[in-house]
């Protein structure tokens, strides 16, 4: 039976006392490749923002692998969304991609010859070494997003928990981190995203979780993406949807 690595019991958040997500409970299951999806405002980031304790909840329970977050950072990747992110700051590529192994470092410790391997490595698996000494800022969407996907695979984290990674990217950056995170799955990581685009979700995902500020269903990709779940998550005005 598989195991559960995140478990959330009846989450609230309220921003200016307005409730961003409110009782949502739900399991991401091991060795999966799990997407959140939802309309616009239903606390889709704002759930993953909590879980990871970027956010305060004012109430709920949260656990990965059994364990409170603070205690298992190490082993949870974090790619937050490209416009939350300071594109100015002057760093490059490779430094970047470096920044992924300080979790693992001793206090004091800086990277040495086993991490910058390790980050070379990744920039590898996301097809950006030739950028690595290419300053962030210069990239396009797709490649900075690529870059934060290697970021993520140098932490060597268990499981990985994305927003949006594939909003607003080229195909090519998108075909690119679909691949990457599938092998990490194959592997036995635990990949967990904020998603928006529901025609590929059959192609890409193997449980899903459905959300507007409360869960309305979750569960395999196969079971659970029906047109009844999909009217109960965005309304009745969606076209073409799945029997």
């Amino acid at each position: 039976m598989t195991r559960d690595v995140l478990s959330i019991e009846n989450l609230h958040v309220s921003y200016r006392g307005v409730k961003a997500v409110n009782n949502l409970s739900f399991e991401v299951p091991a060795g999966q490749m799990t997407c959140i999806i939802g309309p616009n405002g239903s606390g889709k980031s704002t759930t993953l923002k909590a879980t990871l304790g970027l956010v305060e909840a004012s109430h709920g329970k949260v656990r990965f692998f059994d364990q409170h977050v603070d205690a298992m950072r190490k082993r949870i990747g974090y790619v937050p969304q490209r416009s939350t992110t300071d594109w100015d700051f002057p760093i490059n590529v490779f430094d970047t991609v470096l920044l992924g192994t300080y979790p693992n470092l001793k206090l004091f410790q800086r990277p040495g010859q086993l991490e910058r391997e390790i980050a070379r490595r990744a920039l590898m698996r996301v097809h950006m070494e030739e950028f690595a000494d290419r300053q962030i800022s210069d990239l396009s969407g797709g490649q900075q997003q690529r870059v934060f996907i290697a970021r993520a695979l140098a932490q060597r984290a268990d499981i990985l928990m994305l927003d949006e990674p594939l909003m607003g990217i080229d195909a090519t950056s998108e075909a690119n981190i679909i691949e990457v995170l599938t092998e990490l799955c194959d592997s036995g990581c635990t990949v967990v995203m904020v998603h928006h685009d529901l025609s590929t979700i059959e192609q890409y995902f193997d449980h899903m979780i459905m959300v507007n500020q409360h869960l309305i269903a979750q569960g395999p990709v196969s079971e659970t993406l029906t047109a009844t779940n999909l009217t109960a998550t965005f309304g009745a005005n969606l076209l073409g949807l799945p029997e």
